[in-house]
């Protein structure tokens, strides 16, 4: 094993420790220090285009897998650590830096919300970016953003690496 590879295990490791971290002490400040719940739909306007709103995830992504009912809690918690576990297994394999720390940023954020779900039955969502009346997201928190950031990083550099490769084998 080369020494680059177990920095890059670091680097992934340190990142997704950081994002929970950074996460659970958003989410703890939004829930107890600015009392975010109790001010109702409206929140706290911080810029004319982003509100702190608090708000009750109970499924995942764009509100698919809507876990109604304790059993489908549960369910939802086995299944993102599935992909959780899928996803640091993968880290720990990476030989890239860049993809490792991608991967870092998927696992911390995939960590901060199980233990939402596991803690409180559901996910913390706080960030209400809008234009208007229009939003164009639903409403987030870090971990949801550190996963959007994340897989958006490794499908560029897939993207961009095949294209490279393709651009060599091509000549």
């Amino acid at each position: 094993m080369s020494v680059l590879a177990i920095n890059h295990r670091r680097l992934g490791v340190a990142t997704a420790g950081v994002i929970v971290l950074v996460d659970q002490l958003l989410k703890f400040f939004v829930l107890h220090t600015l009392q975010l719940a109790s001010r109702g739909s409206a929140g706290i306007e911080l810029l004319p285009f982003f509100n702190l709103t608090y708000t009750e995830n109970k499924g995942v992504s764009m509100g698919f897998f809507y876990a109604e009912t304790n059993v489908m809690r549960w369910l939802l918690v086995v299944m993102t650590l599935v992909i959780a576990g899928f996803v640091a297994w993968w880290m720990w394999r990476e030989k890239g830096r860049d993809d490792a720390f991608a991967l870092g940023l998927v696992l911390g954020g995939a960590i901060g919300n199980i233990i939402d779900r596991v803690r409180l039955g559901f996910v913390i969502d706080y960030a209400d970016f809008h234009i208007g009346g229009w939003r164009p997201f639903l409403i987030f928190n870090l971990a949801d953003a550190a996963i959007t950031i994340g897989v958006l990083i490794l499908l560029a550099r897939a993207l961009l690496l095949r294209e490279k490769t393709a651009v060599k084998e091509s000549r």
